[in-house]
């Protein structure tokens, strides 16, 4: 990073919004979601399924506000996959970081993810979200399944697909985390996901 890095503004007040609480959110549900599964005791088991429920459904209406923002302002184009610069980054990630190596991308308003991000923003938006989401609510109402003509369903397998999911989420999660101190310094991506102004080369 040069000494006199460029400012811009990346990330606006809503994606801010929209991030810190779906993270906050997600913990919150990985943490009673494990809980009414057995791992440990924390709140208690009803406890724990009231707020698994109720933030369940606060997350699915910020995503639902989520989506209509994104189509409305443009910003899904975002997250359309590129495989430029895709094996650049996977070096970079895996081994660049560690020895010095130049970054390989350039952040701009309108390109505000890597190649590499963009995949693993829509794996998340495409699977992992409508299949937590899914297998969630096909739970939540199983008692209705016969109503709804899904008697052919297996329960036990849509409790394996939310676990699956859910594992996959923490996983996703860690690496996000990791992933968020491998700026020019440790906190750099963080502050910028806090003020919105990323520092980058000119």
């Amino acid at each position: 990073m040069s000494e006199n890095p460029k400012r811009i503004y990346i990330f606006k007040r809503f994606e801010r919004f929209w991030h810190w609480s779906q993270a906050l959110m997600i913990i919150s549900m990985a943490v009673t979601g494990f809980e009414i599964h057995g791992t440990y005791a924390l709140l208690g088991f009803e406890q724990a399924i009231f707020w698994h429920t109720t933030t369940a459904w606060v997350l699915i209406g910020l995503w639902a506000f989520a989506i209509f923002w994104h189509l409305t302002t443009g910003e899904w184009k975002q997250y359309i996959p590129t495989t430029e610069k895709v094996l650049a980054m996977a070096v970079y990630y895996s081994s660049g970081i560690f020895t010095g190596a130049p970054h390989p991308f350039k952040q701009t308003q309108l390109t505000k993810h890597n190649p590499l991000q963009r995949l693993a923003y829509l794996g998340f938006k495409l699977i992992m979200a409508p299949a937590i989401w899914i297998s969630g609510l096909l739970y939540l109402y199983y008692n209705s399944w016969g109503d709804w003509g899904l008697d052919w369903l297996s329960l036990d397998l849509v409790a394996l697909v939310h676990l699956i999911t859910a594992f996959l989420l923490v996983i996703f999660l860690v690496g996000h985390v990791y992933l968020t101190t491998t700026g020019h310094t440790v906190t750099s991506h963080i502050k910028a996901m806090i003020t919105g102004w990323e520092e980058v080369e000119e």
